[in-house]
């Protein structure tokens, strides 16, 4: 290789090629066990086809961002104001989303800075707290019927943000199963299965929906009735 090459553009961190490519690699590797874990500890309802892929990605990305970084502090700094030119629209849909594209995140840092326990152990302990958690949610959600929750609200609003305070007060989780017009478009009908608090009230429940402004009518009844 000419000697010009090797003090411009090859002129980086004391890191050869093929370790390089091997903790690519690994990055990839770990990053599909974080899918997987992902993928098993998730209802299959609530996974977007693109976020296990996104996931594995995030983690061989990070690991070349930090080998590119190294020690460096200005590259650190130069990296921080490139990254803030990209904006990025795309909404987690919940908090535990958050929490995996964190872990994907730290796995990438871990094997990119050769660290390589690190990322081997918080995959353990991740995984084993995360399907505990949900067996934990498993045999306290079977405790509680489930119940279909028809609410018809006017087509301007979004049912998040119309609806979502509430619901979360009185239900311990829902999952939105359909969404229709009625009335020549300008209502919206929303269906969800729902689960209540243990503390907590159909009565009160329809009562708080009822009082919501642009709630035209709300239906509560036991899941295993619409059952055949």
């Amino acid at each position: 290789m000419p000697d010009f090459l090797k003090t411009t553009v090859f002129d980086g961190p004391n890191i050869s090629a093929s370790d390089v490519m091997i903790r690519l690699l690994v990055a990839a590797v770990l990053g599909g066990v974080v899918a997987w874990i992902y993928r098993h500890t998730r209802k299959g309802s609530e996974i977007s086809a693109s976020f296990p892929v996104t996931l594995v990605l995030l983690a061989i990305l990070i690991a070349m961002v930090t080998q590119v970084i190294g020690d460096n502090v200005a590259r650190a700094f130069s990296l921080v104001g490139a990254l803030s030119i990209v904006r990025f629209r795309t909404v987690v849909r919940d908090t535990q989303d958050t929490a995996y594209v964190i872990f994907a995140v730290i796995i990438g840092m871990a094997v990119g800075a050769r660290d390589l326990w690190v990322a081997l152990i918080g995959i353990g302990v991740v995984g084993l707290a995360a399907y505990l958690m949900m067996a934990r949610a498993k045999v306290f959600s079977a405790t509680q019927p489930a119940y279909l929750l028809s609410v018809r609200v006017g087509l301007g609003h979004e049912l998040d943000k119309l609806l979502g305070d509430t619901l979360d007060r009185h239900l311990q989780d829902r999952e939105l199963m359909s969404v229709s017009t009625a009335k020549q478009g300008v209502l919206l009908d929303a269906t969800y299965e729902t689960r209540l608090l243990p503390t907590g009230s159909a009565d009160e429940l329809v009562k708080a929906l009822n009082r919501i402004e642009g709630v035209q009518s709300v239906r509560f009844q036991r899941r295993d009735f619409t059952e055949d």
